[in-house]
């Protein structure tokens, strides 16, 4: 096994105002935009070409975010998915895979090849316990649970030709490998990729590249993991972030690496959280579009 290497990317600040927890950074190819969530505030954020930012505020905590076909969002709140017109600001209720008995909200989500909202739960219970889950939901608002034994449901997503799908738990720190149907959404067989320890970076969102590599943001460790099909991470990007929390490939060539950030004190002082983006050597895929 060789070492991985170690990369220092020449970074750029993408924005300036502050974020709680900013989370599930997607990149509009059709229209050169970048959305995220900023989770606690809270709130979704566009990012224009030009770097005209605009923030619509939601009624609850916000995991997550996915482009649809008709060009609203589909959303993960605290309340259930919803559907959030950008244009007119309204926000259609959708469903609720949770339910009201569970301590815990959405967390990371992501439209698949099938198009559907794959979305996870995470426990908000202290301490975190096993009870958050995987969800797949229709456009239609039907919801079947695909994964359970769960803590922090994260880092989803899929290979190239869809017959992969990626998945982390934060909290108990693995990444698995689903086998996957992009015509149906049908998962096949699961295994253990790999562990990972504090110091690797505990696997929060991530993505994929054209080659198949998927690239995980280390949480807990102020890096970007590459990793590949077999589990292995072969690059390592230090961060100037202390604890990034999701990459997402973007730019006209989808060769920018755009990485949102939470707010944190672990290092000794406190850094807000933010945006940040740095070109590398590898090309990303356009994202999947819900309905």
């Amino acid at each position: 096994m060789t070492a991985p290497r170690i990369i220092r990317p020449d970074v750029r600040s993408v924005i300036q105002q502050p974020l709680t927890v900013g989370e599930s950074p997607v990149w509009d190819d059709e229209t050169g935009t970048l959305w995220l969530v900023d989770i606690l505030a809270p709130a979704i954020v566009r990012i224009s070409a030009q770097g005209k930012i605009d923030r619509f505020d939601m009624p609850a905590a916000i995991g997550s975010l996915g482009l649809c076909r008709d060009h609203r969002i589909v959303v993960g709140l605290q309340t259930g998915v919803h559907l959030f017109d950008p244009v007119s600001g309204d926000l259609e209720f959708l469903c609720d895979p949770v339910g009201r008995d569970f301590n815990g909200r959405l967390n990371d989500g992501k439209v698949g090849p099938d198009g559907h909202f794959w979305v996870g739960s995470i426990s908000e219970a202290k301490p975190q316990i096993d009870e958050a889950a995987l969800y797949r939901v229709g456009a239609d608002g039907g919801t079947r649970t695909v994964a359970t034994g769960l803590t922090s449901s994260n880092g989803l997503a899929w290979s190239p030709d869809g017959r992969r799908m990626y998945h982390s738990d934060s909290r108990q720190c693995f990444l698995q490998v689903f086998d996957f149907d992009p015509a149906t959404g049908d998962l096949g067989d699961v295994r253990r990729l790999r562990s990972f320890t504090e110091d690797d970076g505990r696997p929060d969102g991530a993505a994929i590249d054209r080659d198949g590599f998927y690239w995980s943001a280390g949480v807990s460790a102020g890096r970007l993991n590459r990793i590949s099909r077999e589990g292995e991470i072969v690059e390592i990007y230090i961060l100037p972030v202390a604890a990034p929390t999701m990459p997402c490939f973007g730019g006209p060539d989808l060769r920018t690496l755009f990485v949102t950030s939470l707010s944190t004190d672990r290092t000794g002082r406190f850094e807000a959280g933010t945006v940040i983006a740095f070109d590398v050597d590898a090309e990303g895929l356009a994202p999947f579009r819900f309905g």
